[in-house]
C-alpha cells in the first residue's frame, strides 16, 4: 500500500509496513514472510553460485564467473588473515554468511511500497520483505554461530581443556568463580550483540525509508541519496557479521 491509498493515518501506515505475516499462535508463531523470503533468496543466490561453479572454465571467464571468483577470493583472504586454526568449514561458512546476509539486506533497496502493494493485490495484508529487520532471523543466525563456537571448542580443546579455560582464564585457578562468571557473560554477549547489531541497523534503515515515503513530493529528492548511502550500510553489516563469525570461530580454535 502507498501512503495515499493505504492506512488512514501515519501510525497505521508505519505499523502496516513493520508487521510480519504470522502463521500459528502463541510460542509456535512463525513469521511466514521472513521464512519465505530468506529461503527463496538463499536458494536463488546459492543455486546461481553452484551453477556458475559447475560451468566454470579455466580459460577466459565470463563476467559472472569473474565476479563470483573475486567474491570468494575476498572472503578467503579475510579468513586466512583472521582465522588461525585448521578447518575446511570456515571459508564456506564465511561465504554463506556474507552472501546470504547481503542479499537479504539488499531487499531494503526495493521501493518501500512496491512489494507490499503487490502482496495486497494477492490478498495478503501484511508482508515484510526484508528478513534482517526481523529479530527472529538475526537471533537464529547468531545462535547458529554460537552453536558452532561450542562445537569447535569441544572438538579442538576437548571437554577437559575447555573447562580448564573457562575456570582459569583470565585470573588463574584460584579465582575460578570470577573467571566462570566473566566467561559466561562473554559467551552470552556474543550471540546477543551479533544479532542485535544487524537487526538494529537494518530496522533503522527500513524505518528511514518508510518515513521518506510519507513525505509525498519530497520523497523523490531524498529516497535516491538515502538508497545510495544505504548500499554502504547493507554491505558493511554483511561484512561485519561475516568477520565476527570468523573471529568467533578463530577464538574457539585457540587454546590459552
Amino acid at each position: 500500500m502507498s501512503a495515499s491509498h493505504g492506512p488512514a493515518t501515519t501510525t497505521e501506515y508505519i505499523l502496516h509496513h513493520l508487521t510480519n505475516l504470522k502463521v500459528g499462535s502463541g510460542f509456535w508463531t512463525f513469521h511466514f514472510d521472513t521464512l519465505l523470503v530468506s529461503g527463496v533468496l538463499g536458494i536463488a543466490v546459492f543455486g546461481l553460485m553452484a551453477y556458475v561453479a559447475k560451468r566454470a572454465t579455466s580459460g577466459v571467464p565470463g563476467s559472472l564467473q569473474t565476479f563470483i571468483e573475486m567474491l570468494v577470493n575476498m572472503v578467503d583472504a579475510q579468513v586466512r588473515d583472521t582465522f588461525h586454526g585448521k578447518s575446511a568449514l570456515i571459508t564456506p561458512l564465511a561465504i554463506t554468511v556474507f552472501v546470504w546476509v547481503f542479499v537479504m539486506n539488499a531487499m531494503d533497496l526495493i521501493p518501500v511500497d512496491f512489494l507490499p502493494q503487490s502482496a495486497h493485490k494477492l490478498g495478503v495484508d501484511y508482508f515484510k520483505f526484508v528478513p534482517t529487520t526481523d529479530p527472529n532471523l538475526t537471533f537464529a543466525m547468531s545462535l547458529t554461530v554460537f552453536a558452532l563456537m561450542i562445537f569447535f571448542n569441544l572438538k579442538v580443546k576437548g571437554v577437559g581443556g575447555w573447562l580448564h579455560e573457562l575456570l582459569t582464564t583470565p585470573f588463574g585457578k584460584w579465582l575460578f568463580p570470577v573467571n566462570l562468571f566473566f566467561q559466561a557473560v562473554e559467551y552470552l554477549a556474543k550471540p546477543i550483540s551479533l544479532s542485535l547489531r544487524l537487526f538494529g541497523n537494518m530496522y533503522a534503515g527500513e524505518m528511514v525509508f518508510i518515513l521518506i515515503a510519507l513525505l509525498g513530493i519530497w520523497q523523490g529528492f531524498l529516497a535516491l541519496p538515502w538508497a545510495i548511502f544505504h548500499i554502504l550500510i547493507i554491505t558493511l553489516q554483511a561484512f561485519v557479521f561475516m568477520m565476527l563469525t570468523i573471529v568467533y570461530m578463530s577464538m574457539a580454535h585457540e587454546s590459552h
